[in-house]
């Protein structure tokens, strides 16, 4: 009941597109309406392209209903699909689709993956790399499998770049208290937003084939790229092309989603995995253990088959597709500049370029006086910063001590998903508001 200096709750905590404003791509969203409701078959609202799409997936489907179970490992035709989007977004890189499985996001494969590879107790028990900064995601899985957290931290200084010398150091100090099997990596950067270039991708290909380490790749933001010179690759691609030593020895579980991209569709908790070069048995293992929970949900598996075939030139929804598709893209793009721009005009703010995903990290200064408040409060010093930009502003964002940072940094995570005019807005209120908490606390 007590009157607030603002009149909203700005979320701009989670990458939440659609909570945010985003509009849902019309194709996607026709798609699954004719495959949840099929009656819509015989409308003349709907376009001939969707309806063969939507077709195709209800005769996949048991007594051609969303309402059935399916494989465990997905639908046939979407991972038949998947496989073909791999190829033409890999340049030609074949994909099988008996290596895909579909998921509940991309985060049930990750887990999945992780609890195949954990085992061992004590010195032996499984270490995994992960980056930090990292999105929690990781540290809570491994928390959860009772695994072991070897950390590796981004380069801030060099645009959270990915040094090799960094995962050796991390690697070699891993070995004295774990076995370090597993190395992660976030591409492009998730809560960081970099993207990371071909010459970075082959050395730490090089480095997990040295090292005999699985790789999971998680490539959910591979649509969200926006600096100027920088391209999403795929490590399924960079692998092929460093060949067959590397190709057929590499373990390697590379993920997608239909939360992101400019799909932005969370709610649905759609997604795929590609596992390559694991060994048979162990492949056995891991359908056994997917089959325990029967199947993903299929409306996600739905929408995920259309994001992996969507409409094509000569189809009568490509112009409106590919227009609303772009739109999105196009605005992610001016709004991660608008962002890294004006956090760099804040006195004591540092934000490295968003090259890509959906987030700003930018790096705060918190003087001496504000962490000791923060300390009395029990408090780590960006918690205590973002509770108080949330109380005075009514915006909420996530503290770097939640995703891990290097000692004595601080640092908040922003989603750049707002409307461009109360983005902008956003913008202001943070400057504002951290002039005067300099003004108070330096």
């Amino acid at each position: 009941g007590i009157k607030k200096p603002f009149t909203e709750v700005i979320k701009a905590n989670i990458g939440d597109a659609h909570a945010m404003g985003q509009r849902p791509i019309t194709f996607l969203r026709q798609v699954v309406a004719l495959c949840t409701y099929p009656n819509l078959l015989d409308s003349p609202s709907f376009p001939e392209d969707a309806k063969k799409r939507a077709r195709r997936i209800l005769q996949d489907c048991g007594g051609n209903s969303l309402g059935s179970y399916t494989a465990s490992q997905g639908i046939n035709c979407i991972r038949e699909d998947v496989a073909l989007y791999i190829q033409r977004r890999d340049g030609g890189v074949p994909a099988d689709p008996d290596n895909i499985f579909l998921t509940t996001g991309a985060s049930d494969g990750i887990t999945t993956i992780l609890k195949i590879l954990v085992s061992g107790g004590g010195k032996s028990r499984t270490g995994v790399m992960i980056p930090i900064p990292q999105y929690p995601l990781y540290s809570a899985v491994i928390s959860e499998l009772d695994a072991i957290q070897v950390n590796y931290y981004l380069d801030e200084e060099n645009c959270w770049a990915l040094d090799v010398n960094e995962l050796r150091r991390s690697l070699n100090e891993a070995k004295s208290y774990c076995n370090p099997k597993v190395l992660c990596i976030i591409n492009p950067g998730n809560p960081t937003g970099q993207v990371q270039n071909r010459k970075c991708i082959e050395d730490v290909i090089h480095f997990a084939w040295e090292e005999k380490l699985f790789l999971l790749a998680d490539e959910v933001y591979q649509d969200n790229v926006y600096s100027e010179g920088c391209q999403f690759h795929s490590f399924k691609k960079i692998l092929y092309e460093m060949g067959p030593e590397y190709y057929n020895n590499v373990e390697l579980a590379s993920f997608h989603s239909t939360s992101k991209g400019y799909m932005g569709e969370c709610g649905y908790r759609g997604g795929y995995m590609e596992v390559i070069n694991l060994h048979p048995e162990i492949k056995g293992q891991l359908v056994k253990l997917l089959s325990v929970r029967l199947c993903p949900p299929v409306s996600g598996q739905a929408a995920m088959g259309i994001v992996v075939n969507p409409p094509i030139p000569g189809e009568e929804s490509y112009s409106q597709f590919i227009k609303e598709k772009e739109s999105v893209l196009n605005n992610l793009a001016q709004k991660a500049k608008l962002t890294e721009d004006m956090f760099n005009k804040v006195p004591g703010f540092h934000c490295n370029p968003l090259q890509g995903a959906m987030y700003a990290f930018p790096r705060i200064f918190i003087p001496s006086k504000a962490i000791e408040e923060a300390k009395a409060h029990k408090m780590a010093p960006d918690m205590f910063y973002c509770m108080k930009l949330l109380e005075e502003t009514g915006i909420c964002v996530v503290p770097g001590s939640g995703f891990g940072q290097r000692e004595g940094s601080y640092h908040f995570r922003m989603t750049i998903l707002p409307p461009v005019e109360k983005l902008k807005m956003l913008l202001e209120k943070v400057k504002d508001f951290h002039i005067k908490f300099l003004e108070k606390y330096a």
